[in-house]
C-alpha cells in the first residue's frame, strides 16, 4: 500500500509534513507496511510552498489508481488581497482546477483500492474543481460557507470520514486525520503508539458516515 501526499505550487509545509512524519511512523511501527511519497502533479521535482518559499521535492508522479490512500494538503499564504496581482490561498487552491489534478483524482475516486484525503484546503480545492458534489467533509473554519456553497454537505468536526473521502478542518488537524487514518486502516493499537511516540492527544469529532441517522434536537 501507498500513501502519497500530492505536492503543488502554494500547498501548505505543515499540511503535508505532519501527515508525512505520523503516517511514516505509522509504517515502522508495522514492519514497513506501507510507503509514504511526496508526489508532483505532473512529475518529480522541487515544489514551492506558499510559506516563505520553502520548498520540498516531489519523488515521483501521482499515480492515481495505486491502492492506498492519496493526500491533498491546502495551500498557506496570504487569506486577503486582489486575486490579480497577490496569490491568495483562494487563488491558489482555485488554480488546481486548471491543473492535471482533478482529473487524477476523478481517477482515484474510481479507484475500488484508493482512499482520497485532504487537509485544510485541500478539500475545497476539489470542490471546486466539481469532485465533491454531494459528499459530506470539511475544511478550515474560514472556507466552509464556501464548500457548502459548491453543493458540499459540511460538518464542522475535526476529521470528515465519508467512506473513500476523509477530510480534516484547519492545519494542524493533519495530525488527527493521519492518526484516524491509522486507525481505520491498521487498528487502534497502531495510532495510539504512534499518538504516544509523537506526545499528542488526538483532539476534536471524528465524524462518520455510519450509524442512524439522528432528529433535530
Amino acid at each position: 500500500m501507498t500513501v502519497q501526499i500530492v505536492l503543488f505550487d502554494g500547498f501548505d509545509p505543515l499540511d503535508v509534513i505532519a501527515p508525512f512524519e505520523v503516517l511514516s511512523a505509522g509504517s515502522d511501527a508495522l514492519g514497513g507496511a506501507f510507503d509514504v511519497r511526496l508526489v508532483g502533479i505532473d512529475g518529480p521535482g522541487p515544489v514551492r510552498s506558499g510559506t516563505r518559499g520553502l520548498q520540498l521535492r516531489a519523488t515521483a508522479a501521482l499515480a492515481p489508481e495505486e491502492p492506498g490512500v492519496v493526500l491533498v494538503p491546502g495551500a498557506s499564504g496570504p487569506v486577503a488581497g486582489d486575486p490579480d496581482e497577490v496569490d491568495t490561498v483562494p487563488v491558489l487552491l482555485a488554480r488546481l482546477g486548471g491543473t492535471a489534478l482533478p482529473d487524477l483524482l476523478r481517477r482515484s475516486f474510481a479507484a475500488p483500492g484508493t482512499l482520497v484525503a485532504t487537509v485544510c484546503g485541500g478539500s475545497l480545492a476539489l470542490a471546486m474543481a466539481g469532485l465533491l458534489e454531494g459528499r459530506t467533509a470539511v475544511t478550515h473554519h474560514l472556507g466552509n460557507a464556501v464548500l457548502e456553497a459548491t453543493g458540499v454537505h459540511v460538518v464542522e468536526a475535526r476529521v470528515v470520514d465519508d467512506g473513500d473521502l476523509v477530510s480534516s478542518g484547519g492545519v494542524t488537524s493533519g495530525l488527527d486525520l493521519a492518526l484516524h487514518l491509522l486507525d481505520r486502516l491498521h487498528g487502534p493499537r497502531v495510532a495510539h503508539a504512534v499518538e504516544r511516540l509523537f506526545e499528542h492527544e488526538r483532539r476534536g469529532t471524528v465524524w462518520r458516515a455510519v450509524g442512524a441517522d439522528p432528529r433535530p434536537v
